[in-house]
């Protein structure tokens, strides 16, 4: 395995255990309470547990990728949490703003919460994750 793939690898790993504690916190502690009194009408009894995996390993790899940047030793953590942010401003904004286009009684505010989650939810895991990797990530990867 190249040392590119591995550096892409570990990002990938420490950025979803980090987020996938992260984001349960949130989720039981913020957005069910919250879901549950504005949109509780339009949730499903239980979540459908293949989409939320596919939506992590997914979601996680654009962090990587456009945040954490585990192959560009040049960048700074400011820019790597800037990447971070606008990829989770556009992809909750994305969700977010659909819902509120086209769902029954979607409010603003889950609308306006979830944006900004996804935002401060990105730009902390790739914070953790890049004084995590430090090391690695200030090191070309040659291959």
């Amino acid at each position: 395995m190249s040392p590119r793939t591995k550096n892409w690898l570990a990002a990938y790993v420490v950025s979803a255990l980090i987020f996938a504690v992260l984001d349960v916190v949130w989720i039981l502690l913020v957005a069910n309470p919250l879901y549950q009194s504005q949109i509780g009408h339009l949730l499903a009894p239980k979540a459908n547990l293949p989409g939320a995996v596919l939506f992590y390993l997914v979601f996680v790899a654009g962090m990587v990728h456009y945040g954490v940047r585990p192959n560009s030793p040049g960048a700074t953590v400011r820019q790597r949490v800037t990447g971070a942010a606008l990829f989770g401003f556009f992809t909750y904004a994305t969700w977010a703003l659909t819902g509120f286009a086209v769902l029954k009684d979607f409010t603003a505010l889950v609308a306006l919460t979830d944006i900004l989650w996804g935002a401060a939810a990105c730009s902390l895991v790739t914070w953790v994750t890049a004084s995590v990797l430090r090391r690695r990530l200030r090191k070309p990867a040659v291959a």
